[in-house]
């Protein structure tokens, strides 16, 4: 293995995190209706859980409104009881054709919680980051002694690592940014 090799890897896994950030900062509920919310829904399918957005369209109506179209009618309740099952904090509404989810407007007593939620995903990322960055360096390190490399090859293996560090935090720190924004307005 080289220190590009190992440069590659950390990238790749710091690109997992940000993946995963993201996916975490999507279900976080802001004023405005998301489909994405759904994905962490699973319905119980003739005994299997099954992902609600592989069952049922799901589309938003006038900004705050989620309309959930089942394939198949005959799983409407069982919608409902996922949804409830969820506690995504909203009630489902059936008119016996669809699933209506109404999103209320938060308060702003909500909307601090859903920030500080934010910011807690954010520092759960960076911890993930500064993680990958350890193996990093300790692969250099390893490197180091199994190949005898010299002292400047290793110091400069570990900044490259610390540099890509730099980069994926400041790219959790916009997220964060941006996501905050988001929640926070009305």
């Amino acid at each position: 293995m080289s220190i590009d090799e190992i440069k590659k890897q950390t990238e790749e896994k710091m690109e997992k995190c940000i993946t995963q950030l993201k996916k975490e900062l999507v279900q976080i509920r802001t004023g405005r209706a998301n489909p994405m919310i759904l994905d962490k829904v699973l319905v119980d399918y003739y005994g299997a859980p099954t992902g609600l957005r592989q069952l049922a369209q799901v589309s938003v109506s006038e900004g705050t409104t989620l309309v959930i179209t089942p394939f198949d009618k005959s799983i409407l309740k069982e919608i409902e009881k996922a949804i409830v099952k969820a506690d995504l904090g909203i009630t489902p509404n059936s008119d016996g054709t669809v699933v209506r989810l109404q999103f209320p407007p938060l308060t702003t007593d909500r909307r601090k919680e859903l920030a500080k939620d934010v910011k807690a995903a954010g520092e759960d990322a960076k911890v993930a980051i500064r993680n990958v960055r350890r193996d990093g360096q300790d692969a250099v390190k390893k490197l180091e002694k199994a190949e005898n490399l010299p002292e400047d090859a290793v110091k400069d293996g570990l900044d490259q690592v610390q540099k890509i560090t730099d980069k994926y935090t400041k790219i959790v720190d916009s997220e964060v940014i941006n996501k905050e924004k988001e929640v926070m307005e009305i």
